[in-house]
């Protein structure tokens, strides 16, 4: 007997949401439990055994299971998360704030731009630069990163997010 199985899940902030489906059999099983925020793999763990046991499916049957999650994204976006701060690359830390989205209400000509992830007293630029190409343009300036850092850990921030204009293209730097 082939593995045929595949599980889907989905943990949210409130809840989290199974779906099993075995071609071979014709079986389409939906699951929802309480999300654990403590541990998120628990009401992972319990909701495939769950489906597993109301499908008649042994576990040998999975063939693959596929997770994906909206937890970190939530956090983002209700701002309930660590205090972040944003090292860029000099001259780029407004980019977040600049945005060039269209608006995803054209009717509405009095909608307000979202609040930036990281507020602009938490950014700070350094020096050095990639080009688009990858040569190094200017050198990354360490001592200035270490300030930065510095500087940003003693306004409080938790999590530090890095974006150096083009850096994924020279593995050097």
């Amino acid at each position: 007997m082939s593995r045929t199985v595949r599980i889907g899940v989905d943990v949210g902030g409130t809840f989290t949401d199974l779906l099993l489906h075995d071609p071979r059999r014709g079986v389409t099983w939906p699951g929802k439990l309480p999300t654990t925020p403590e541990a998120p793999n628990k009401a992972i763990s319990a909701g495939i055994a769950r489906l597993l046991e109301e499908t008649d499916t042994a576990p040998r049957d999975v063939e693959g299971i596929v997770h994906g999650t909206t937890l970190v994204t939530n956090t983002l976006l209700e701002r309930t998360g660590a205090v972040v701060g944003l090292l860029a690359t000099s001259g780029f830390s407004d980019c977040l704030e600049m945005g060039r989205e269209t608006r995803f209400d054209t009717t509405d000509l009095l909608a307000r731009p979202a609040r930036p992830l990281v507020p602009r007293h938490l950014r700070r630029g350094v020096p050095g630069r990639i080009a688009a190409d990858g040569r190094e343009l200017q050198p990354l300036d360490e001592a200035a990163v270490l300030a930065a850092v510095e500087d940003l850990v003693n306004q409080g921030i938790e999590a530090l997010a890095v974006a150096l204009m083009h850096s994924y293209r020279n593995a050097e730097t």
